[in-house]
């Protein structure tokens, strides 16, 4: 009793300066603390309370009854998840991410080196303007920028293959190139801005280092692996695991605006969220994304932990938690 009486002192006791310190961080930075209050609304709208429509993976949920009185239907919305077709979907799913976050964490590294080593800051800002220009541009623009590199009729491509006395290539019915136009798009779209985290890091290094090892001896290349690529580690890492957390989420606006409606292509190209998106407008069924969603969170969540706990085990800085 005695000892169970002391804990709740304790408790009690860490609670109250947890109450203090907290009001003490918002007397002594109320600004910061208000620069802070969009974000938190934010999160609050599209992300805590949302989660309260996960009920409909539950139900067969039609929105003329809402959530209190739909139909409670269990697993069934989840039976589809163990079809052939949505096995398919899932293996397209995990194998295009992993394309896409080994080989754009790998240029965006690249790209964030070349950057640093330039010495004109100039010529540096633009050229860092003109990597990170391409993450802006829309889905639908890029497709329509292939389009014209591959197109059978006129694309840039087929125009050299014929003019050399070749015969044109459909891309567009060729599903096995794919994965590698897709690769090769993402790591042009997105490599550029993703290189501003490892900029900022490289740029974070105590010069000092970099002088020491000049001194010692040291050439460029030598310094790049063995005093920037290691020092990177914990922020790779820490992107990866968030990349993790994403693994089954297929990127919707890239893969519906570059392949659309294209069957020809769907083998390879075929994401989870194409492939709800064609169940949503065939069957109007709510609950089936629902559950899909559900489904990639939970994954997700399972990935993170997974990915986190040996990253604790092997470096244990580089690890969120």
């Amino acid at each position: 009793m005695k000892k169970q009486k002391n804990d709740a002192e304790m408790l009690t006791k860490v609670k109250s300066n947890i109450f203090k310190d907290f009001a003490y961080d918002i007397k002594t930075n109320k600004w910061l603390m208000l620069m802070c209050v969009p974000a938190i609304v934010f999160f609050i709208v599209f992300a805590y309370i949302p989660m309260f429509g996960l009920v409909m993976a539950f139900q067969d949920f039609k929105i003329t009854t809402g959530f209190l009185h739909s139909k409670f239907v269990g697993l069934q919305n989840f039976e589809f998840l163990f079809t052939d077709d949505f096995a398919r979907v899932a293996f397209n799913t995990l194998y295009l991410n992993v394309l896409f976050i080994v080989a754009t964490m790998i240029c965006a590294i690249a790209i964030a080196i070349l950057l640093s080593e330039i010495k004109n800051k100039y010529f540096k800002k633009v050229s860092q303007s003109i990597v990170i220009l391409p993450h802006f541009i829309s889905w639908t623009v890029v497709a329509m920028i292939l389009e014209a590199f591959i197109s059978t009729e006129y694309g840039v491509i087929n125009r050299v293959i014929t003019s050399m006395g070749g015969t044109a290539i459909n891309f567009y019915q060729t599903a096995g190139i794919w994965p590698v136009f897709l690769t090769i798009l993402r790591i042009w779209h997105g490599a550029g801005f993703d290189s501003i985290v490892y900029l900022a890091a490289i740029t974070g290094i105590d010069q000092e280092i970099f002088e020491a090892a000049r001194v010692d001896g040291a050439t460029r290349v030598q310094c790049l692996r063995y005093l920037t690529l290691p020092l990177l580690k914990d922020t790779a890492v820490l992107l990866l695991i968030m990349a993790v957390g994403k693994i089954f989420n297929g990127d919707f606006g890239m893969i519906y605006a570059l392949v659309g409606a294209n069957t020809q292509l769907y083998e390879v190209t075929d994401v989870i969220d194409t492939y709800v998106y064609r169940s949503l407008t065939e069957i109007s069924n709510v609950s089936m994304p629902a559950a899909v969603s559900f489904f990639q969170s939970c994954i997700g969540f399972v990935l993170v932990y997974i990915t986190n706990a040996i990253t604790r085990k092997v470096n244990p800085d580089s690890a969120v938690f």
